[in-house]
């Protein structure tokens, strides 16, 4: 009996890679150029690429890059690929263009939040430099009536307590 050797195999007696699976054509491993990059254990990935890119495309785009840079193309055919079925009119662009805009509101919202701490720290600081008098009770206006401070609620439910 005859032993064979992971390193001396028949051709084609190993899983073609998901490309030529998919494209139900004989797969030579060590000279395909999807193999390296489209694994038969990830057949979903070159489903994506190949329904929005089409094979021959994919083809034509990795045999014009060098080698080295293959492995980064093909990330970004499977993220693009991926965002255009999600969103077939503007795909990874759609997404980014949503991520920037949640990104300036959350700078938005930091500003506020900021702001709102520069204000409290600004009330906590004259309230200790004014003599107690003035701040225990309420001043009087020239009407004679007394006023209470108004002092606008935060925009935001955040306990201040663990201020002095």
């Amino acid at each position: 009996m005859k032993e064979i050797s992971s390193n001396s195999r028949k051709q084609g007696s190993a899983s073609p890679c998901a490309a030529c699976k998919l494209l139900r054509r004989r797969c030579a491993a060590e000279e395909c150029v999807f193999a390296p990059y489209f694994p038969a254990e990830e057949p979903h990935k070159f489903a994506t690429v190949h329904r929005v890119f089409g094979a021959s495309n994919v083809n034509k785009m990795l045999q014009e890059l060098a080698e080295h840079q293959r492995g980064d193309a093909v990330s970004s055919m499977v993220y693009e690929a991926n965002a255009r079925i999600r969103d077939p009119v503007y795909g990874c662009v759609g997404a980014i263009s949503s991520l920037q805009q949640q990104i300036e509101a959350l700078q938005n919202q930091l500003a506020l939040a900021q702001a709102e701490v520069v204000h409290m720290r600004m009330r906590q600081f004259s309230s200790s430099n004014s003599p107690e008098e003035d701040t225990a009770s309420p001043s009087t206006t020239r009407s004679g009536r007394r006023s209470h401070h108004h002092h606008p609620k935060s925009t935001f439910n955040m306990d201040y307590s663990f201020w002095p």
